[in-house]
Parts: structure tokens; sequence; C-alpha cells
């Protein structure tokens, strides 16, 4: 068992409280954590990611995580420190994305070692079928309303109001932790800051209602140096689903974090190591244009969460973007990856008959795009030899045919470094 868990979490900056005992627990014997993840929507985002590292650095230290999935409480939404209450979900609705974030855990997790594998648990499992009546009765007396009333989450919403349904989240997930404590004999639960209050209230409902003891730990709410909201970007969230966020933004997204924030993004989203990471930093330091920070941790965590190819896709197409690159680089972009590359550039659709039939690029410019103000501006460009089709430079009597069409079902004009046109072929 490794006893440094919670000094690995420290230097991380991972810890933001941790109950007493905790630290002892986890040196002591092989511990079982739990983090809860409510399924309000097909697909986990980067900001799930601190807690699901959490459970990483747990399972590496020998330690056995458990992913709550919170099939029943994510029918309720948790009010902590949220403005108003969330859209309520049907039980398909929580079903289809309870199997979406399974999939995707396993990614991060494993769930097949014999000593310490993950797991992943619903709560709708255990709540389905349990009364009303029967709850309020074995398990609301335990916990006084006053309690209740001193959380913060529930202190915050007060003047704006909280409806019952949502003032009873604490005791749903506090009932979720004696459950897990009865059923696996968890001692442990992690999650955000904004979770204290809730986790609090299920060590203290394992203490009265079966005289155990449990333990808390939160991880700071990870916010942005210039006070933006982490993990948001014009698009909205930065999801782990491709089909939402392609590898290419995703990439992206760290890619252009600011260096203080990268210090900080680094230590808790990777596996690097201390020495690595701080080689990495003085590195940085020296030259800093280079942008060696956000490169690692791009890096490590587009392959994690997507794949090597993926990454080797997206570096790829930033080197595209940014004037260098390739025909063939281009041409291996499937046509999600090059759109999101491209998002932004002026985009002209022209049916694929024209091109098959053969158009001189001098016809395509002038009549597609409005790369130019002439024919006689265009045929000027193409003799200074500025003008490129697909990453290749073309002289003045080109003509497009079916042969320059991309995988991708587009063509890429390009009038200088950074003039992009985009045809997309239609038919």
């Amino acid at each position: 068992m490794n006893s440094n868990l919670v000094q690995e979490l420290r230097w991380r900056g991972m810890i933001h409280d941790i109950m007493p005992g905790t630290e002892e627990q986890l040196a002591k014997e092989r511990t079982t954590a739990y983090v809860g993840i409510d399924p309000t929507a097909d697909s986990l985002h980067i900001g799930h990611l601190v807690s699901i590292m959490l459970l990483k650095h747990l399972q590496m230290a020998g330690h056995k995580p458990l992913a709550l999935v919170g099939g029943a409480t994510g029918m309720i939404g948790d009010p902590s420190f949220k403005a108003a209450e969330r859209k309520l979900l049907t039980v398909d609705e929580v079903r289809h994305n309870v199997d979406c974030i399974r999939q995707q855990l396993s990614k991060f997790l494993d769930f097949d070692n014999p000593d310490n594998g993950a797991e992943i648990v619903n709560n709708y499992d255990w709540m389905k079928d349990y009364l009303f009546l029967d709850f309020i009765r074995d398990v609301g007396k335990h916990i006084t309303v006053n309690y209740m009333m001193t959380k913060d989450s529930v202190k915050k919403r007060m003047e704006t109001g909280i409806s019952f349904t949502e003032f009873s989240y604490q005791l749903l997930q506090g009932f979720d932790f004696l459950t897990l404590y009865r059923t696996k004999g968890c001692r442990l639960q992690m999650g955000g800051s904004d979770q204290w209050g809730n986790i609090t209230t299920g060590t203290e409902l394992i203490r009265r209602m079966d005289g155990g003891e449990a333990f808390a730990l939160t991880c700071p709410l990870i916010t942005k140096a210039d006070g933006t909201k982490f993990g948001k970007t014009e698009g909205g969230n930065v999801w782990l689903d491709p089909e939402k966020t392609s590898p290419y933004k995703f990439y992206q997204f760290w890619l252009n974090c600011s260096d203080v924030d990268t210090a900080r993004y680094i230590r808790i989203f990777t596996l690097l190591g201390k020495e690595e990471i701080e080689a990495l930093e003085r590195a940085h330091a020296e030259c800093p244009e280079q942008r060696i920070l956000q490169k690692a941790l791009a890096k490590d965590i587009t392959c994690r969460v997507h794949s090597e190819a993926d990454y080797n896709a997206a570096v790829s197409a930033s080197e595209l973007l940014f004037g260098k690159g390739t025909t063939e680089q281009l041409n291996a972009l499937d046509r999600a990856t090059l759109l999101s590359v491209f998002e932004g550039v002026p985009t002209y659709t022209v049916p694929r008959s024209v091109i098959e039939a053969g158009i001189s690029v001098i016809d395509l410019a002038a009549a597609e795009t409005s790369m130019f103000e002439s024919k006689g501006a265009i045929r000027r460009e193409l003799k200074q030899n500025s003008i490129s089709l697909n990453k290749a430079k073309i002289g003045e009597d080109y003509t497009v045919t079916a042969t320059d069409i991309l995988q991708s079902g587009c063509l890429l004009l390009q009038k200088g470094k950074k003039n992009y046109y985009l045809v997309t072929i239609e038919g």
C-alpha cells in the first residue's frame, strides 16, 4: 500500500478539505473510496476529470475506486452552488447517459485488476424500489433540518428559493455513502469542494445509523487565472466525447491555456511525475514562446482521453492552420476534423459534377469565392506563385478535377500564408 497518496495529492494541488483521520486510514489499509457523477449529459466533460483523476491516483496507490453514476440523484439535480433548479431528466434519458459515461470511465480506470479493480455503481439500483415513507422513516429521522440548513450549498439558495426536491439531495447522497459503506465497505468519499456538505452528511449518517467511521476528501474547484470558468469555451463545455468536442478542439483547448493555468493543470490532469514536471517548467521558463509546458499537457491528456493517433492528427492539423503541413497531412484529415480546424474560414459549396467535368482554378476562384476582385487579380496572384490548392502551389493554367478532392470531400484554396477558403463538394 502506498502511504504517500495524500502527499502526492497535496503537491499536485488536489486537496481542498480533508477530514481528520483520512490520511491515517489510507496509510493503514486498502480503502474503498468513491466519487459521484450525476448523468446530466451523455458525456463527461473536462470538469469531471478532477474527480476522475482522484480515483486514478487512489487506484495507483493500491486502493479500490468506485465510480457512482447517479441514476437516481441525476433525476433530481444537486443544488450545490447552482443559481437555479436543473431540468429534471426522465428515466430513459438517465439510463442512456449512464451507459455512455460507463464507456468513458473505462479509459481512465482499471476495471480488471483482481485486487483493487474499479467498479461502477448506480444509485438507481438501490433507490428505485425504496418507498418514500420507508426512506423518511428509516433515514430522514437521523438528520435534522437544522443540520441540513447549515450546509453552505443550501444557505446560498435560501434567498432565491430551493425546492424540497433539491433540499433532499444531500440526504440522498448521504444515503448513497451509507449504502456503499454497508455493501462495499466504502470508507471514503471524494469530490469537488462544493460537495463537502453533502459528503459530510454521509459520514454523519454512517456514524449515527451504524456507529461507523467514514472519511471525506475534496479537491479545489478549478478556475482560470483570469476568473473565467474552467472548461468553458465560446462553444460551451469541452466534452470528452469526440462527437461533441473534436480531438483537434480538445487539443487546442489545452494548448491555448495561459502559463499560469498550465502550471496548475499539468499537475492535476496528467500523471507526469514531480521531477518531470519541474524539468518541463525550467525548459519552458527558458523559452516560453515554444509553449513547452502547454504542449506536454496537451499531449498527455489528448492521448489518454482520445488516442495517440488522434493526438498526432491534431498536431498535424495545427501545423496546417498555421502555414505548415503538407498535402498528405491535409488529405489524412476526416471531414469533422477538417471543418474543426478551419472553423470560421469562408466556405463555399460546389456541385461534384462541376469538379468532375474539370474547371480552371481561375473560374473556380472567381465564381465560388470572394478571394479576388477579378479574374485579372487571380492571374496576377497565380503568376506570383502565391496561390495553393490543398497546400500545393499551382499555376494559372491549372484545372481542378475530381482527383483534387480530399478524402474529406473538400478542397482548400489558400492565398498567401493566412487567407483560406474552403470548398465543400456536394452530390
